[in-house]
Protein backbone atom coordinates (compact mmCIF):
# COMPACT_ATOMS: atom_id res chain seq x y z
CA UNK A 1 0.00 0.00 0.00
CA UNK A 2 2.88 2.09 1.00
CA UNK A 3 4.44 1.94 -2.59
CA UNK A 4 1.29 2.38 -4.60
CA UNK A 5 -0.10 5.87 -2.24
CA UNK A 6 3.55 6.96 -3.40
CA UNK A 7 2.65 6.30 -6.87
CA UNK A 8 -0.51 7.79 -6.94
CA UNK A 9 0.86 10.78 -5.01
CA UNK A 10 3.66 11.07 -7.72
CA UNK A 11 1.67 10.63 -10.31
CA UNK A 12 -0.90 13.27 -9.81
CA UNK A 13 2.08 15.61 -9.32
CA UNK A 14 3.41 15.15 -12.71
CA UNK A 15 -0.08 15.57 -14.11
CA UNK A 16 -0.80 18.45 -12.16
CA UNK A 17 2.30 19.91 -13.93
CA UNK A 18 1.39 18.53 -17.44
CA UNK A 19 -2.09 19.98 -17.63
CA UNK A 20 -1.60 23.56 -18.62
CA UNK A 21 0.45 22.14 -21.66
CA UNK A 22 -2.00 19.17 -23.09
CA UNK A 23 -4.48 21.37 -25.01
CA UNK A 24 -1.66 23.47 -26.79
CA UNK A 25 2.10 22.24 -26.65
CA UNK A 26 2.88 20.05 -29.76
CA UNK A 27 6.29 19.47 -28.19
CA UNK A 28 4.56 17.69 -25.33
CA UNK A 29 6.16 14.49 -25.80
CA UNK A 30 10.24 16.47 -24.93
CA UNK A 31 8.29 17.95 -21.64
CA UNK A 32 7.47 15.03 -20.88
CA UNK A 33 10.74 13.27 -20.74
CA UNK A 34 12.61 16.29 -19.34
CA UNK A 35 10.06 16.00 -16.15
CA UNK A 36 10.29 12.69 -16.03
CA UNK A 37 14.60 13.18 -16.20
CA UNK A 38 14.25 15.73 -13.77
CA UNK A 39 13.18 13.28 -10.78
CA UNK A 40 16.58 11.89 -10.07
CA UNK A 41 15.13 9.34 -8.06
CA UNK A 42 13.34 8.05 -10.53
CA UNK A 43 14.55 4.51 -11.91
CA UNK A 44 13.91 3.10 -15.12
CA UNK A 45 10.81 1.20 -14.38
CA UNK A 46 9.96 3.97 -12.40
CA UNK A 47 9.87 6.39 -15.90
CA UNK A 48 8.22 3.30 -17.65
CA UNK A 49 5.46 3.37 -14.95
CA UNK A 50 4.52 7.31 -15.15
CA UNK A 51 5.61 7.70 -18.79
CA UNK A 52 2.51 5.13 -19.68
CA UNK A 53 0.50 6.35 -16.85
CA UNK A 54 0.59 10.10 -18.67
CA UNK A 55 0.47 8.63 -21.90
CA UNK A 56 -2.39 6.63 -20.89
CA UNK A 57 -3.84 9.72 -19.66
CA UNK A 58 -3.33 11.77 -23.03
CA UNK A 59 -4.64 9.14 -24.82
CA UNK A 60 -8.01 8.90 -23.08
CA UNK A 61 -8.13 12.56 -22.08
CA UNK A 62 -12.00 13.22 -22.60
CA UNK A 63 -12.52 10.11 -19.90
CA UNK A 64 -9.93 11.49 -17.47
CA UNK A 65 -9.55 15.26 -17.39
CA UNK A 66 -13.39 16.03 -15.92
CA UNK A 67 -12.33 13.98 -12.85
CA UNK A 68 -9.20 15.85 -12.23
CA UNK A 69 -10.41 18.66 -10.06
CA UNK A 70 -13.60 17.01 -8.60
CA UNK A 71 -12.81 13.29 -8.23
CA UNK A 72 -8.99 12.40 -8.56
CA UNK A 73 -9.26 8.94 -7.16
CA UNK A 74 -11.92 8.06 -10.28
CA UNK A 75 -9.13 9.68 -12.38
CA UNK A 76 -6.50 7.62 -10.99
CA UNK A 77 -9.33 4.52 -11.54
CA UNK A 78 -9.95 5.26 -14.67
CA UNK A 79 -6.24 5.49 -15.82
CA UNK A 80 -4.95 2.26 -13.93
CA UNK A 81 -7.88 0.20 -15.81
CA UNK A 82 -7.19 2.07 -19.06
CA UNK A 83 -3.15 1.47 -18.45
CA UNK A 84 -1.91 -1.31 -20.44
CA UNK A 85 -0.51 -4.22 -18.08
CA UNK A 86 3.49 -4.74 -17.92
CA UNK A 87 5.75 -5.45 -15.11
CA UNK A 88 6.41 -1.63 -14.47
CA UNK A 89 2.41 -0.97 -14.21
CA UNK A 90 1.50 -4.33 -12.11
CA UNK A 91 1.14 -2.81 -8.48
CA UNK A 92 -0.48 0.34 -9.47
CA UNK A 93 -3.12 -1.20 -11.88
CA UNK A 94 -3.33 -4.37 -9.02
CA UNK A 95 -4.20 -1.27 -6.41
CA UNK A 96 -6.13 0.94 -8.43
CA UNK A 97 -8.28 -0.81 -11.06
CA UNK A 98 -10.97 -1.31 -8.74
CA UNK A 99 -14.56 -1.67 -9.55
CA UNK A 100 -16.00 -1.57 -13.29
CA UNK A 101 -14.10 -0.76 -16.25
CA UNK A 102 -14.50 2.51 -17.46
CA UNK A 103 -16.79 3.02 -20.59
CA UNK A 104 -18.34 5.48 -22.67
CA UNK A 105 -18.48 6.74 -26.27
CA UNK A 106 -15.05 5.45 -27.93
CA UNK A 107 -15.14 8.18 -30.15
CA UNK A 108 -15.27 11.07 -27.95
CA UNK A 109 -11.75 10.12 -27.32
CA UNK A 110 -11.01 11.69 -31.26
CA UNK A 111 -11.70 15.00 -32.24
CA UNK A 112 -14.95 14.98 -33.74
CA UNK A 113 -14.31 17.64 -36.45
CA UNK A 114 -11.84 14.54 -37.62
CA UNK A 115 -14.64 12.61 -39.16
CA UNK A 116 -14.46 14.88 -42.31
CA UNK A 117 -10.84 14.11 -42.73
CA UNK A 118 -11.33 10.35 -42.64
CA UNK A 119 -14.79 8.67 -41.07
CA UNK A 120 -12.61 5.30 -41.39
CA UNK A 121 -11.19 5.71 -37.68
CA UNK A 122 -14.15 6.47 -36.06
CA UNK A 123 -15.49 2.37 -35.74
CA UNK A 124 -14.51 -0.79 -35.77
CA UNK A 125 -11.15 -2.26 -35.93
CA UNK A 126 -9.78 1.37 -36.88
CA UNK A 127 -10.93 3.28 -33.59
CA UNK A 128 -9.69 0.32 -31.74
CA UNK A 129 -6.53 0.67 -32.89
CA UNK A 130 -6.90 4.31 -32.25
CA UNK A 131 -6.90 3.46 -28.99
CA UNK A 132 -4.25 1.19 -28.19
CA UNK A 133 -0.40 1.45 -28.10
CA UNK A 134 1.75 1.10 -31.40
CA UNK A 135 3.91 -1.58 -31.43
CA UNK A 136 7.38 -1.15 -31.73
CA UNK A 137 9.09 -2.06 -35.40
CA UNK A 138 12.46 -2.64 -36.81
CA UNK A 139 13.15 -2.36 -40.52
CA UNK A 140 16.32 -5.20 -41.11
CA UNK A 141 19.21 -3.17 -43.39
CA UNK A 142 21.08 -6.58 -44.30
CA UNK A 143 20.08 -9.56 -46.06
CA UNK A 144 20.15 -11.87 -43.17
CA UNK A 145 18.50 -11.09 -40.06
CA UNK A 146 19.24 -14.46 -38.13
CA UNK A 147 22.02 -12.65 -35.90
CA UNK A 148 20.09 -9.84 -34.67
CA UNK A 149 17.35 -12.07 -34.28
CA UNK A 150 19.61 -14.36 -32.38
CA UNK A 151 20.84 -11.73 -30.12
CA UNK A 152 17.34 -10.78 -29.18
CA UNK A 153 16.30 -14.39 -28.32
CA UNK A 154 19.33 -14.66 -25.61
CA UNK A 155 17.85 -11.09 -23.74
CA UNK A 156 14.57 -12.93 -23.77
CA UNK A 157 12.62 -10.75 -25.94
CA UNK A 158 9.74 -11.74 -28.09
CA UNK A 159 9.80 -10.77 -31.69
CA UNK A 160 7.60 -11.78 -34.36
CA UNK A 161 8.46 -11.21 -38.39
CA UNK A 162 5.93 -9.08 -40.41
CA UNK A 163 3.81 -11.42 -42.51
CA UNK A 164 3.53 -8.82 -45.37
CA UNK A 165 7.10 -7.35 -45.72
CA UNK A 166 10.60 -9.55 -45.61
CA UNK A 167 12.75 -8.08 -43.01
CA UNK A 168 10.10 -5.80 -40.62
CA UNK A 169 10.49 -7.74 -37.24
CA UNK A 170 7.92 -6.14 -34.27
CA UNK A 171 9.34 -5.97 -30.78
CA UNK A 172 7.10 -7.09 -28.00
CA UNK A 173 7.38 -5.29 -24.81
CA UNK A 174 9.57 -2.41 -23.08
CA UNK A 175 12.67 -2.69 -24.43
CA UNK A 176 15.71 -0.31 -25.76
CA UNK A 177 17.18 -1.56 -28.64
CA UNK A 178 19.43 1.17 -29.10
CA UNK A 179 21.85 -0.93 -26.35
CA UNK A 180 21.84 -4.22 -29.17
CA UNK A 181 25.04 -4.96 -31.11
CA UNK A 182 22.58 -5.07 -33.78
CA UNK A 183 21.77 -1.92 -33.27
CA UNK A 184 25.02 -0.15 -32.38
CA UNK A 185 26.18 -2.12 -35.95
CA UNK A 186 23.46 -1.16 -37.69
CA UNK A 187 21.86 -4.22 -38.85
CA UNK A 188 18.55 -2.78 -37.67
CA UNK A 189 16.72 0.44 -37.72
CA UNK A 190 13.76 1.46 -35.61
CA UNK A 191 10.76 2.75 -38.81
CA UNK A 192 7.29 1.72 -38.00
CA UNK A 193 5.91 -1.16 -40.71
CA UNK A 194 3.38 1.44 -42.23
CA UNK A 195 6.28 3.86 -43.38
CA UNK A 196 8.61 0.65 -44.21
CA UNK A 197 5.48 0.15 -46.66
CA UNK A 198 5.63 3.01 -48.19
CA UNK A 199 8.48 2.92 -50.71
CA UNK A 200 7.78 -1.25 -50.98
CA UNK A 201 4.56 0.22 -53.06
CA UNK A 202 6.77 2.11 -55.66
CA UNK A 203 7.96 -0.71 -57.20
CA UNK A 204 11.60 0.98 -57.20
CA UNK A 205 14.29 -0.47 -59.63
CA UNK A 206 17.66 -0.47 -58.59
CA UNK A 207 20.39 2.04 -59.11
CA UNK A 208 19.89 5.09 -60.24
CA UNK A 209 20.19 9.13 -58.73
CA UNK A 210 17.13 10.33 -56.59
CA UNK A 211 16.64 12.82 -54.05
CA UNK A 212 15.36 13.03 -50.40
CA UNK A 213 13.74 16.35 -50.21
CA UNK A 214 12.44 16.28 -47.04
CA UNK A 215 14.86 14.17 -45.57
CA UNK A 216 15.28 15.19 -41.91
CA UNK A 217 17.23 12.61 -39.59
CA UNK A 218 17.11 10.01 -42.98
CA UNK A 219 14.91 6.86 -41.96
CA UNK A 220 13.80 6.94 -45.47
CA UNK A 221 16.95 8.01 -47.25
CA UNK A 222 18.30 4.91 -44.90
CA UNK A 223 15.58 2.80 -47.06
CA UNK A 224 16.16 4.10 -50.66
CA UNK A 225 20.03 3.36 -50.15
CA UNK A 226 18.75 -0.52 -49.02
CA UNK A 227 16.11 -0.94 -51.43
CA UNK A 228 18.13 0.59 -54.40
CA UNK A 229 21.56 -0.79 -53.75
CA UNK A 230 25.44 0.16 -53.95
CA UNK A 231 24.86 1.03 -57.50
CA UNK A 232 22.51 3.99 -56.69
CA UNK A 233 22.99 7.09 -55.22
CA UNK A 234 20.98 9.48 -52.50
CA UNK A 235 21.06 13.20 -51.87
CA UNK A 236 19.70 13.51 -48.62
CA UNK A 237 18.13 17.63 -48.52
CA UNK A 238 17.17 19.13 -45.32
CA UNK A 239 17.77 22.82 -44.39
CA UNK A 240 18.19 21.90 -40.58
CA UNK A 241 22.27 20.89 -40.64
CA UNK A 242 21.52 18.62 -37.34
CA UNK A 243 19.01 16.34 -38.96
CA UNK A 244 21.21 15.79 -41.25
CA UNK A 245 24.29 15.39 -38.94
CA UNK A 246 22.48 12.58 -37.60
CA UNK A 247 21.60 11.10 -40.91
CA UNK A 248 25.14 11.17 -41.21
CA UNK A 249 26.07 9.22 -38.25
CA UNK A 250 23.15 6.53 -38.86
CA UNK A 251 24.24 6.04 -42.61
CA UNK A 252 27.72 5.65 -41.29
CA UNK A 253 26.75 3.07 -38.92
CA UNK A 254 24.79 1.26 -41.14
CA UNK A 255 27.58 0.75 -43.72
CA UNK A 256 25.83 3.40 -46.52
CA UNK A 257 28.16 5.04 -48.82
CA UNK A 258 25.93 6.02 -51.31
CA UNK A 259 23.90 8.94 -49.45
CA UNK A 260 25.45 12.32 -49.27
CA UNK A 261 23.45 15.20 -47.41
CA UNK A 262 23.55 18.60 -48.68
CA UNK A 263 21.50 21.60 -47.15
CA UNK A 264 21.45 23.42 -50.80
CA UNK A 265 20.39 22.03 -53.54
CA UNK A 266 22.02 22.09 -57.27
CA UNK A 267 20.28 22.90 -60.28
CA UNK A 268 20.36 18.84 -61.52
CA UNK A 269 17.53 16.42 -62.22
CA UNK A 270 16.97 12.85 -60.97
CA UNK A 271 15.20 9.77 -61.78
CA UNK A 272 13.30 10.33 -58.61
CA UNK A 273 12.14 12.38 -55.86
CA UNK A 274 10.52 11.89 -52.72
CA UNK A 275 8.82 14.13 -50.97
CA UNK A 276 7.78 13.29 -47.58
CA UNK A 277 6.50 16.18 -46.45
CA UNK A 278 5.64 17.89 -43.07
CA UNK A 279 2.13 16.95 -42.41
CA UNK A 280 -0.34 17.10 -39.00
CA UNK A 281 0.90 13.82 -37.76
CA UNK A 282 -2.77 12.46 -37.64
CA UNK A 283 -1.75 9.14 -38.32
CA UNK A 284 0.86 8.58 -35.51
CA UNK A 285 -1.83 9.66 -33.13
CA UNK A 286 -1.38 6.21 -31.62
CA UNK A 287 2.40 7.14 -30.95
CA UNK A 288 2.13 10.66 -29.81
CA UNK A 289 -1.73 11.09 -28.73
CA UNK A 290 -1.06 14.42 -27.44
CA UNK A 291 -1.72 15.75 -31.33
CA UNK A 292 -5.07 14.79 -31.03
CA UNK A 293 -5.78 17.43 -28.83
CA UNK A 294 -3.42 20.19 -30.24
CA UNK A 295 -4.06 19.98 -34.12
CA UNK A 296 -7.11 22.09 -35.76
CA UNK A 297 -8.26 22.25 -38.90
CA UNK A 298 -6.47 25.39 -38.96
CA UNK A 299 -3.27 23.43 -38.49
CA UNK A 300 -4.25 20.90 -41.27
CA UNK A 301 -5.08 24.01 -43.59
CA UNK A 302 -1.75 25.21 -42.96
CA UNK A 303 0.31 21.99 -43.44
CA UNK A 304 -1.72 21.32 -46.74
CA UNK A 305 -0.51 25.16 -48.31
CA UNK A 306 2.92 24.04 -47.48
CA UNK A 307 2.71 20.66 -48.85
CA UNK A 308 1.72 21.80 -51.72
CA UNK A 309 4.25 24.64 -52.15
CA UNK A 310 6.63 21.70 -52.06
CA UNK A 311 5.66 19.57 -54.51
CA UNK A 312 5.67 22.56 -56.90
CA UNK A 313 9.40 23.04 -55.30
CA UNK A 314 10.91 20.06 -56.04
CA UNK A 315 9.22 18.85 -59.07
CA UNK A 316 11.60 20.68 -61.52
CA UNK A 317 13.92 18.43 -59.96
CA UNK A 318 12.68 14.86 -61.67
CA UNK A 319 13.90 14.31 -65.28
CA UNK A 320 11.19 13.37 -68.01
CA UNK A 321 10.14 9.88 -67.34
CA UNK A 322 11.64 10.07 -63.45
CA UNK A 323 9.15 9.39 -60.51
CA UNK A 324 7.53 11.86 -57.90
CA UNK A 325 6.46 10.35 -54.56
CA UNK A 326 4.50 12.33 -51.86
CA UNK A 327 4.33 10.81 -48.85
CA UNK A 328 2.53 11.84 -45.30
CA UNK A 329 1.87 10.21 -41.84
CA UNK A 330 -1.35 11.85 -42.03
CA UNK A 331 -4.71 10.40 -42.38
CA UNK A 332 -6.77 13.25 -43.93
CA UNK A 333 -7.76 13.97 -47.04
CA UNK A 334 -6.94 17.36 -47.01
CA UNK A 335 -3.17 16.72 -47.10
CA UNK A 336 -3.11 13.82 -48.78
CA UNK A 337 -5.68 13.19 -51.84
CA UNK A 338 -6.76 17.05 -51.87
CA UNK A 339 -2.71 17.79 -52.29
CA UNK A 340 -2.43 15.29 -54.86
CA UNK A 341 -5.28 16.44 -56.83
CA UNK A 342 -4.52 20.49 -56.25
CA UNK A 343 -1.14 19.73 -57.59
CA UNK A 344 -1.95 17.57 -61.01
CA UNK A 345 -4.74 20.08 -61.56
CA UNK A 346 -1.41 23.30 -62.29
CA UNK A 347 0.81 20.53 -63.14
CA UNK A 348 -0.44 18.55 -66.00
CA UNK A 349 3.21 17.24 -67.03
CA UNK A 350 2.83 14.60 -64.38
CA UNK A 351 0.30 11.75 -64.21
CA UNK A 352 -0.22 9.43 -61.40
CA UNK A 353 1.28 5.85 -61.12
CA UNK A 354 -0.62 3.11 -59.92
CA UNK A 355 0.87 1.03 -56.49
CA UNK A 356 3.32 -1.39 -57.60
CA UNK A 357 2.15 -3.27 -54.20
CA UNK A 358 -1.12 -2.39 -52.22
CA UNK A 359 -0.83 -5.01 -49.29
CA UNK A 360 -4.48 -5.42 -49.09
CA UNK A 361 -5.38 -1.60 -49.27
CA UNK A 362 -7.26 -0.16 -51.62
CA UNK A 363 -5.84 2.62 -53.60
CA UNK A 364 -8.05 5.71 -54.48
CA UNK A 365 -8.05 8.15 -56.83
CA UNK A 366 -4.73 9.81 -55.79
CA UNK A 367 -3.02 7.16 -54.12
CA UNK A 368 -2.44 4.82 -51.27
CA UNK A 369 -3.80 5.31 -47.85
CA UNK A 370 -2.53 2.99 -45.07
CA UNK A 371 -4.66 2.17 -42.23
CA UNK A 372 -3.36 1.00 -38.57
CA UNK A 373 -5.66 -1.66 -38.25
CA UNK A 374 -5.04 -3.78 -41.01
CA UNK A 375 -1.04 -4.54 -40.02
CA UNK A 376 -0.73 -3.24 -36.69
CA UNK A 377 0.78 -0.24 -38.37
CA UNK A 378 0.79 4.12 -37.50
CA UNK A 379 -1.13 5.78 -40.76
CA UNK A 380 0.34 6.65 -44.03
CA UNK A 381 -0.05 7.79 -47.50
CA UNK A 382 1.90 7.63 -50.51
CA UNK A 383 1.05 9.04 -54.23
CA UNK A 384 3.82 7.95 -57.38
CA UNK A 385 3.67 10.06 -59.93
CA UNK A 386 5.80 9.95 -63.35
CA UNK A 387 7.18 13.27 -64.72
CA UNK A 388 6.01 13.35 -68.97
Amino acid sequence: MHISANQKRTFLQLLAQLRPHWHRDAALPARIQSLLAARREFGSRDRRLYRELIYTTVRHLPWIEPWLDPAPDEAVRRVAWLATETPATKIFRGEFATGDAPTGDRTELLPGWFRDHCDAVFSGAELDMQLQRPPLWLRGQIADPSRAMAEFASLGWQVRTSSVLAGALEVIGDVDVTKTDAWQNGAVEVQDLGSQLLLETVGLVPGGRWLDACAGAGGKSLQLARLLGPAATITAHDVRPAALAELRTRATRGGFKNIQTSTELSPETYDGVLVDAPCSGSGTWRRSPHLKWVTTPATIAERAALQLTLLGRFAPRVRTGGKLIYATCSLSRKENEDVVAAFLNVHPGFSLLPPAQTFGFSAGASGLTILPARHNTDGYFVSALRRR
